[in-house]
């Protein structure tokens, strides 16, 4: 009996690219013998209700292309199932954007769409954990200092596309930026600090590949949190090339722990994850062990 799978698509994923390979992705599927069914979103408002339908249909795979936007809907869409006690709707993650993060962070190829395909296709599923947060779901990285306020700045910049965004954001923000006051809660335990920025990854990286959590393991029910305290403005920029390798975490400003639950506060903080925004703080974020039975090689 062949697999059902809804593919929602986001187009203008890549510059274009999406839609471009999409007759590739396509033809993967049904080589495999496939139930395919192709949805192509026009804005995220329609990828949502896409997606939350296809899971509501009791779909047996939800692919979902395109950047980390598309991958995130595709797990809220899925994870609430594994709250609820439903039948569990297995995800399939297909990059086509400029980062494709939680791909990266997964062990899928971040510049091949068409691998992708084919690993659903094939039909091996393993749970990977989620991050919730209030009431929403993330998959990569939750930014909620200056990182955050470098993805607001690039998110709302009509240009330039692609992965020239995030470096010159972080410029732009970097001349008006001072350290931000924090509160946090870490498995019960209260401190507060000043910090440029507090990260907390279920995977290793954001921004396209830059590894703020390198040690993250979407399998080990715990969250990574990354705390870099105050510096000068100048460290901090030498800082984020460093991310790439992951070998910033060797400085004496970088604080690295391991948490179930972390409870963020603070004035003017505000979350975002897998690149979307979530949701100014407080920030009450929990480990969610084998959310997502999520196709993988």
């Amino acid at each position: 009996m062949s697999r059902r799978v809804t593919l929602v698509v986001n187009p203008s994923s890549g510059k274009g690219r999406a839609q471009e390979m999409l007759p590739h992705v396509a033809g993967r599927f049904r080589d495999a013998g496939c139930e395919l069914e192709i949805l192509l979103s026009r804005d995220f408002a329609e990828a949502r209700q896409m997606t939350g339908e296809a899971v509501a249909n009791g779909v047996d795979v939800l692919a979902v292309m395109g950047g980390d936007g598309m991958m995130h809907l595709g797990v809220n869409s899925c994870a609430p199932e594994h709250l609820t006690g439903g039948r569990p709707t297995a995800l399939g993650l297909i990059p086509a954007g400029t980062g494709n993060d939680l791909c990266r962070g997964v062990g899928l190829d971040p510049g091949d769409p068409v691998a992708a395909a084919a690993v659903i296709a094939a039909g091996r599923t393993a749970p990977i954990d989620v991050m919730r947060v209030n009431a929403k779901f993330v998959g990569a990285v939750l930014a909620t200092g200056f990182d955050a306020l470098v993805n607001g700045r690039a998110n709302a910049w009509p240009w330039p596309k692609g992965s020239m965004r995030y470096p010159l954001a972080i410029l732009a923000e970097l001349r008006v930026f001072s350290p931000l006051h924090y509160r946090l809660t870490l498995d019960g335990q209260s401190r507060e600090l000043e910090a440029m920025f507090v990260a907390i990854g279920n995977t290793s990286s954001y921004g396209g590949g830059m590894r703020v959590c390198p040690r993250a393991d979407p399998t080990d029910g715990l969250l990574d949190v990354t705390i870099i305290h105050p510096v000068s403005r100048v460290k901090l920029l030498r800082l984020f090339p460093l991310m790439y390798s992951g070998k910033f975490a060797r400085d004496r400003c970088v604080e690295q722990l391991r948490v179930r639950e972390i409870t963020i506060e603070g004035p003017g903080l505000v979350g975002y994850g897998d690149g979307e925004l979530i949701s100014a703080a407080p920030l009450r974020v929990s480990a969610v062990a084998r959310a997502v039975p999520l196709c993988l090689p």
